[in-house]
């Protein structure tokens, strides 16, 4: 091994306090406060910005193979990466094999690209079944198939009975920005109003119902889903009025809400009566101790969007069936800047706090 570094290590200490964080926690992977001190103490200062800040993946210029008219439009290539550690592996409304493409293809939809193709990386532990593999390598070709992107690359290793749970996958994705689009959390602006393609909260409960065993009179399924061709119309409807897009996973509607309003220094107030939620989603919430706004998801798209531009936007989500119940759930304003607040039911106004822990471990 080579007794030379690189050059930027010697100028890196580790930023995360270790006398009070000296291992890694369950929180670190929940999508909240101590994730972003993860990114932002940690990982940014070793990696440098994300090219394009702060989306889902990143934004690169492609003056090569734009030049060899491979790349449409302006020759911009979002880039994305994600893993997926679920459990259980099989849930109502899909599996780990089908959520790895959906939300590497989300991250990438958020961007504004359409997605183009995938890598997938499997870490297999020793005594998988190889029918339960199989099972889940058809799930995610099929849903590769249903995006319209191909697997192009992959890498498989396996791990000593023991390490690991079975299965873990990691997915990554290129797609294509079209011209024009310019999709960021720091366009976000006082006047601009909040929408929401559906019910929220469905997968993380979805999960939960599977992982403590309760039943309710209907199925409670995960809506995890593609929704590239829906922000697609969306963009078609809408174009430079739309001004950012997120899915709000791990952390759930709150703590996405909290990253965008910190990163474009606006405030952002929700209207509890117009956010939309199944009623047994909202009981079983109840039932296990848990706010439904920080409960994940992996079907659900946030758009935030000129206010001239809102009927626009909440038609063409409508007109999509992933969009059939989207709805106005607040908007974005001048006071309180980096702050959340929600105006309840009953008229009173509380502070919607990002996730400060893990409410809900392993939900993708």
């Amino acid at each position: 091994m080579s007794d030379q570094l690189p050059a930027f290590s010697f100028q890196l200490q580790c930023p995360i306090p270790i006398s009070d964080y000296p291992v890694i926690t369950l929180a670190h992977g929940g999508g909240g406060r101590l994730t972003q001190m993860l990114i932002d103490r940690m990982f940014v200062p070793a990696f440098g910005p994300q090219p394009g800040g702060g989306h889902d993946g990143a934004i690169l210029p492609l003056t090569v193979f734009a030049a060899s008219g491979s790349v449409p439009g302006d020759g911009r290539l979002a880039f994305s990466t994600d893993s997926f550690v679920i459990t259980p592996r099989f849930f109502p409304g899909g599996d780990i094999g089908s959520l790895a493409v959906h939300g590497t293809v989300n991250d990438l939809a958020m961007c504004g690209a359409r997605p183009l193709a995938l890598s997938v990386g499997f870490i297999l532990e020793e005594g998988l079944p190889m029918d339960e593999l199989w099972r889940v390598v058809r799930s995610l070709a099929w849903a590769a198939r249903e995006a319209g992107v191909s697997v192009v690359t992959g890498d498989t290793k396996v791990v000593e009975r023991g390490k690991g749970d079975g299965i873990y996958i990691n997915t990554s994705g290129i797609g294509v920005i079209p011209p024009g689009i310019a999709i960021s959390p720091e366009r976000a602006r006082p006047g601009d109003l909040l929408l929401i393609n559906g019910l929220i909260a469905q997968h993380g409960i979805a999960i939960m119902s599977v992982r403590e065993g309760l039943s309710f009179e209907t199925t409670i399924e995960s809506d995890s889903a593609s929704l590239h061709d829906l922000v697609a119309d969306v963009l078609t409807a809408a174009g430079e009025q739309v001004h950012v897009l997120r899915d709000p996973t791990r952390g759930g509607l709150s703590s996405t809400l909290n990253e965008i309003a910190v990163q474009a220094a606006v405030g952002i107030r929700l209207t509890e009566t117009s956010i939309p939620i199944n009623e047994e989603v909202r009981g079983a919430c109840e039932i296990l101790g848990l706010d439904p706004l920080y409960v994940a998801n992996e079907g659900k798209c946030l758009l935030i969007v000129a206010r001239e531009a809102g009927e626009t936007v909440l038609a063409a989500l409508r007109q999509h069936p992933l969009g059939r119940e989207a709805a106005l759930i607040g908007e974005v304003v001048a006071d309180h800047p980096g702050r959340v607040v929600l105006r309840s039911r009953i008229g009173g106004q509380r502070i919607v706090d990002m996730l400060s822990g893990e409410q809900l471990p392993r939900i993708c």
